[in-house]
């Protein structure tokens, strides 16, 4: 598979994974909570989670490839940044848009 393919694949589940924590009211899509819904803290709190499951899977990738370059604090801080940018088409489904009850 070439690096092209890897590349936009990371990124289609990478918006993917943002985006879960705002269109389910499970947990991790597996364990539902006891009230029922998911409050905004979790939904951050499984965002967090989602990034970091990403990131390994970007790591592997990279590994697979060759070798793994060491990244400063700045990446971080754009892959982060990047990561909440593509959960917002989920947070203003959930938050935004008018639901009929």
């Amino acid at each position: 598979m070439s690096q092209t393919v890897v590349i936009w694949a990371l990124i289609l589940l990478a918006a993917l994974a943002a985006n879960l924590p705002f269109v389910n009211q499970r947990l991790m899509l597996v364990f539902p909570l006891r009230g029922g819904t998911k409050s905004l803290a979790w939904r951050l709190a499984e965002l967090v989670v989602w990034y970091f499951i990403v990131g390994g899977v970007g790591l592997a990738l990279e590994q697979s490839a060759g070798q793994i370059y060491s990244q400063g604090w700045e990446f971080y801080a754009v892959t982060a940044a990047l990561f909440l940018t593509l959960a917002f088409p989920g947070f203003v489904y959930r938050y935004l848009l008018r639901h009929r009850a």
